[in-house]
């Protein structure tokens, strides 16, 4: 994993679009993401157990895979937006980015990931994704209930979504605590 201020030039998502600015994993803890290396499975085991994960599924976001949908798949994964569950990613195989929005300034901070790394984003933070350029990753989501995916696209009126309005306390608990 490899967290940093993203640079807001215009090109291609799936760039690294590096600032040079790293962003320390206590910053990305503020934000209420919580990252871990799992070199095996039984360590994703561990995790899942001790935060209630009861399902797990496997998605492949490549052209191979998707086919003719894949480029309008992922500007759709791109599209800025948060869920109602927190969202968990553990890397199989690839690469890819999660984008995270930081709170007060709301510039993004891009966190890569790759084989081994497990990223947890709560309910309510916005973010978005894309593969990296080798537009390959396979990973497997897990999911406290049954499996679901269901994003929303930022707009104003979602600032009064409960589980939005739940994640701004909570990191403004976090940041008078600290």
């Amino acid at each position: 994993m490899r967290a940093y201020w993203y640079d807001d030039k215009p090109g291609d998502q799936r760039l690294a679009h590096d600032s040079g600015v790293p962003v320390p994993e206590s910053y990305l803890s503020t934000l209420g993401l919580i990252y871990q290396h799992c070199p095996t499975i039984s360590s994703v085991d561990a995790l899942a157990t001790q935060r209630y994960y009861k399902n797990r599924d496997e998605i492949t976001v490549s052209p191979e895979k998707m086919g003719a949908v894949y480029d309008e798949k992922v500007k759709m994964f791109f599209n800025e937006h948060l869920h109602e569950d927190e969202e968990i990613r553990y890397v199989l195989g690839g690469r890819g980015y999660f984008d995270v929005r930081s709170e007060g300034d709301d510039r993004w901070v891009r966190v890569g990931l790759e084989e081994g790394d497990l990223l947890v984003l709560p309910a309510g933070i916005w973010h978005r994704f894309t593969t990296d350029e080798e537009n390959y990753i396979h990973a497997m989501r897990l999911f406290k209930e049954e499996p679901k995916w269901t994003p929303l696209n930022r707009e104003p009126a979602l600032e009064e979504n409960p589980y939005r309005k739940e994640y701004v306390q909570q990191r403004a608990q976090a940041i008078e605590a600290a």
